[in-house]
């Protein structure tokens, strides 16, 4: 079983930053694709960004379109630990973020379904 704690979230305004950390209890975290998702009340999950192991032995990063050019994802793998760094912030970007890990390294890193492990996800509020 494998934990995951996001931290960093909290109220901000518009146009300013927030980072993000998920921290993973995996043993073998490096191998792991892993996922930042959102969702905001009475909506569904939604895809926000992932970095996965690639072809090349390389880390591949990937955007919703929403959040592209504004939010970059890392990881260091020495500390098990993934962060979504949010620039630019918008009202529409509030909502729970939650991290989500992926053992396999599947194709389908957009979709929630991918993902076998969650965190419990941490508050993001943009002020207008």
């Amino acid at each position: 079983q494998v934990q995951l704690v996001e931290s960093g979230g909290g109220l901000v305004q518009a146009g300013g930053s927030l980072r993000l950390s998920c921290a993973a209890s995996a043993r073998t975290f490096s191998t792991y694709s892993m996922g930042w998702f959102r969702q905001a009340p009475g909506l569904e999950r939604e895809f926000v960004s992932a970095i996965r192991w690639g072809e090349g032995s390389t880390y591949y990063a990937d955007y919703a379109d929403s959040v592209k050019g504004r939010f970059t994802i890392s990881r260091d793998n020495a500390k098990n630990t993934v962060y979504l760094q949010m620039n630019s912030l918008k009202p529409e970007d509030t909502a729970v973020y939650l991290c989500a890990a992926d053992p396999w390294g599947g194709s389908a890193w957009s979709s929630p379904s991918q993902y076998l492990y969650w965190g419990q996800g941490t508050q993001v509020t943009v002020s207008s």
